[in-house]
C-alpha cells in the first residue's frame, strides 16, 4: 500500500474537512474576539449578571420539572407497547422540529389571560406572560425533547432478562426500576439531563415570543447576548463566550456519560 487515499474517500476527507471548518471558523473567530484585558470587568457588568443569574435559576427549574415530567414518559416509550405510542413519540419529537417563535407563539396563545390555561390562571390570581414562570415554561416546552430521546435510549439498552431476573428473585417492580434498570439506564438519563439543561440554557425565540425581554424579569443569557451587542460589542461578545464554553463542556460531559453503556443480557 503506498498510502494514498483513493479518490473516492479524498473526495470524502475534502468535504470532511470543509463541513469541520465551515462549523469551527465561526467559533474561533468569536474566541479571538473575547476581550481578555477586560474580561473580568465586562463579566462584573449588570447586563451580564443579572442574566447570568437569571439563567441559572430558570434552567434549574426547568430541568428539575423535565426530570419529573418527562423520565416517566422515557421510560413509557421504552418499555411498554400500548396504542398511540407512535403519537406521543411524535408529539416528543415536534418541539425540536418547530421553529422556536413558533412555539413561543404557541405557548402565548395558551397562557395568555384570554388563552384557556391562562384564562384559568388569570381566575386563580396567577399571571404567566412576561413573567420568570414563562421563562421556565418556554425552557421546558423547547428542551424537554432531548431529555425524554436520551433518556429513552438509556431505558431501551437495559436488558430484560435482567429485569425478569430481578422480578424471580423477589424484587417488585419498583424495587426493580430503582435497583436494576435506573441505575443501568443512568448513563442516558443523566445525558440527556445535561443537553436539556444546555438547550434550556441557550433558548431565545420561545423566551422572547412568550416571557419578553425584561432585565433581571425575563432577559436571560442569550437574550441579554442581543441586547449587549447593540448595546457594547466587548459585553456581548463576553457573554457570548460564556455560553460557547459552556455548551462545550456539557457537551463533553454528555459524551463521557454516554459511553457509560448498560449491561445487557
Amino acid at each position: 500500500m503506498d498510502g494514498k487515499l483513493s479518490p473516492p474517500n479524498a473526495a470524502l476527507a475534502v468535504m470532511a474537512a470543509l463541513f469541520v471548518a465551515f462549523l469551527t471558523a465561526p467559533l474561533v473567530c468569536l474566541a479571538l474576539k473575547v476581550p481578555l484585558a477586560g474580561f473580568g470587568r465586562y463579566v462584573r457588568d449588570p447586563l451580564v449578571l443579572a442574566a447570568l443569574l437569571l439563567t441559572v435559576k430558570t434552567t434549574l427549574l426547568a430541568v428539575a420539572t423535565i426530570v419529573v415530567i418527562g423520565t416517566p414518559v422515557a421510560y413509557l416509550l421504552a418499555r411498554r407497547d400500548f396504542p398511540g405510542k407512535q403519537l406521543l413519540d411524535a408529539v416528543v419529537d415536534l418541539p425540536m422540529t418547530m421553529p422556536p417563535v413558533v412555539a413561543g407563539l404557541a405557548l402565548l396563545m395558551a397562557f395568555s389571560p384570554r388563552g384557556p390555561i391562562g384564562g384559568l390562571l388569570r381566575d386563580a390570581g396567577i399571571e404567566v406572560v412576561w413573567t420568570t414562570a414563562a421563562v421556565v415554561i418556554a425552557q421546558v416546552f423547547m428542551a424537554a425533547p432531548l431529555c425524554v430521546k436520551a433518556a429513552r435510549s438509556g431505558f431501551e439498552a437495559v436488558g430484560e432478562s435482567l429485569l425478569r431476573a430481578s422480578l424471580v428473585l423477589g424484587a417488585s417492580r419498583w424495587r426493580t426500576f430503582r435497583r436494576v434498570t435506573l441505575p443501568l439506564a443512568g448513563g442516558g438519563v443523566a445525558s440527556g439531563v445535561i443537553l436539556a439543561w444546555a438547550r434550556a440554557a441557550g433558548e431565545f425565540g420561545a423566551t422572547i415570543t412568550f416571557a419578553g425581554n425584561l432585565p433581571g424579569v425575563t432577559q436571560t443569557a442569550p437574550l441579554a447576548v442581543f441586547v449587549g451587542v447593540n448595546r457594547d460589542l466587548s459585553v456581548g461578545i463576553t457573554l457570548a463566550a460564556i455560553l460557547l464554553a459552556f455548551s462545550f463542556a456539557v457537551l463533553l460531559c454528555a459524551r463521557i456519560l454516554l459511553k457509560r453503556s448498560p449491561v445487557q443480557c
